[in-house]
């Protein structure tokens, strides 16, 4: 029954990672692109409404959920570092700890809250452009460490299914 629990927590880690690199990759590719074709005082509103919007609970359970998981598997996986799966289990689950989670809490988050302070109408162009500048390297770092964690998972899931 144990090893069925990680398999299904593999299963679900790699769904995550997956849905949170799409959502990743969508910004780091157009969506932040396309907003700073827009005049400053349209793009910051349409960010603020995409930051107030993505607070939902399914986004919630998706973002949160596979760090849950996680960190379970990161803690199964140093009790069984000699299977094969368990290098990789360590791997992703790092990379979304470390690369998506901590990422989006240290430096993503409070450019966010920093960006939602701010009046569409009052503030000058400066302020988009900073924030721009800013958050979306933190938000390709996002990608890759999803993508990659995807990766892991996959391999995981190959070893112990």
């Amino acid at each position: 029954m144990f090893d069925r629990s990680i398999v299904v927590l593999t299963f679900f880690s790699a769904l995550g990672s997956g849905l949170m690199a799409g959502l990743f990759f969508v910004f780091s590719t157009f969506m932040m692109t396309a907003l700073s074709r827009l005049p400053a005082a349209q793009s910051i509103a349409a960010m603020q409404s995409i930051n107030v919007v993505i607070l939902n609970p399914l986004f919630g359970l998706v973002f949160s959920g596979t760090a849950l998981a996680s960190i379970l598997l990161a803690i199964v996986s140093f009790f069984r570092l000699g299977e094969p799966a368990a290098t990789y289990l360590l791997a992703g689950s790092l990379l979304y700890l470390i690369g998506s989670v901590l990422v989006t809490i240290v430096f993503n988050v409070p450019l966010n809250d920093m960006l939602a302070s701010a009046d569409p109408g009052v503030v000058g162009p400066d302020l988009w452009t900073r924030y721009v500048a800013s958050w979306t390297p933190w938000n390709h770092v996002r990608t890759i460490s999803t993508i990659a964690s995807l990766v892991c998972f996959i391999i995981a899931f190959r070893h112990s299914s």
